[in-house]
């Protein structure tokens, strides 16, 4: 079985597969520092409660956007899984041509999940991501990384609300019944979640006005993906697994299917 693990700013995606199925997943935080030890036994214990062992690890793939974290998360893997984890980064194999000013700058998150969106759902492909930052990514036909636009994520984009201004509280980022906001909850509601959807509707107009490209998909994964699939006609697919199938994906063109 294959263990893939997506190392976020706020969480840990991980998944295992077995060959092309995705059996398990689990999600773990991100912001709590851990040693190579702690980490072992955290994996080792979800595995556990999904009736799975080290030894059903045949191998690891990783990506991440927070290098401070991957010695520990590496020597886990070497020391309670015998494994020395394939990294998503300069040199592998994705399928996907980057045609950025400056290619080492896209995150491995955004490649990935690039991969995942061109090979299951075909090309021209708007990947959307929404999490610690939302992200939209333009795949063309023929697999070229050709544009991504980034801005602040719905969380991050709260917890600035209510950090900076003092009469603001902490919310749930939820839909409110009506736009029509009538107290100070709902007011911030339906700015950040309505604000939210503009937003996605706007850049995806706009990026199929500027290509002149009017068959693109427009796939849309990650935690707040869900609720604002939900609430558009503009998003075609919400994939919560995407970036965990990208990077089984990226496995299969490195190393052969598992």
């Amino acid at each position: 079985m294959l263990l893939v693990i997506d190392i976020g700013n706020t969480n840990f995606t991980v998944g295992v597969f077995n060959k092309k199925e995705l059996v398990a997943t689990f999600r773990i935080t991100t912001k709590q520092q851990r040693t190579s030890d702690e980490y072992g036994i955290v994996f080792l214990e979800l595995l556990r409660t999904r009736g799975l062992t080290a030894a059903d690890i045949d191998d690891v793939i990783i990506s991440s956007v927070v290098p401070n974290v991957m010695h520990s998360v590496t020597n886990a893997m070497k020391k309670y899984f015998n494994r020395q984890p394939l990294i998503v980064g300069t040199g592998i194999k994705t399928g996907i041509r980057l045609a950025a000013e400056n290619p080492r700058e896209i995150g491995p998150d955004r490649i990935v999940d690039a991969v995942g969106a061109y090979e299951l759902y075909g090309g021209p492909v708007i990947v959307m991501d929404f999490g610690t930052a939302t992200t939209y990514d333009l795949i063309l036909e023929d697999g070229t990384f050709t544009a991504g636009i980034t801005s602040p994520g719905l969380a991050t984009s709260a917890r600035s609300l209510w950090s900076d201004a003092a009469k603001l509280p902490e919310i749930e980022i939820a839909l409110p019944k009506s736009i029509l906001a009538k107290n100070t909850v709902t007011s911030m509601q339906a700015g950040l979640v309505y604000g939210h959807i503009g937003q996605t509707e706007y850049i995806i107009r706009k990026i199929k006005e500027e290509t002149g490209l009017d068959n693109i998909r427009t796939v849309a994964t990650g935690g707040y993906g869900r609720l604002i699939a939900e609430n558009t006609d503009s998003i075609d697919v919400y994939d919560s697994d995407l970036t965990l199938k990208g990077l089984q994906l990226i496995y299969g063109k490195n190393k052969g299917n598992m």
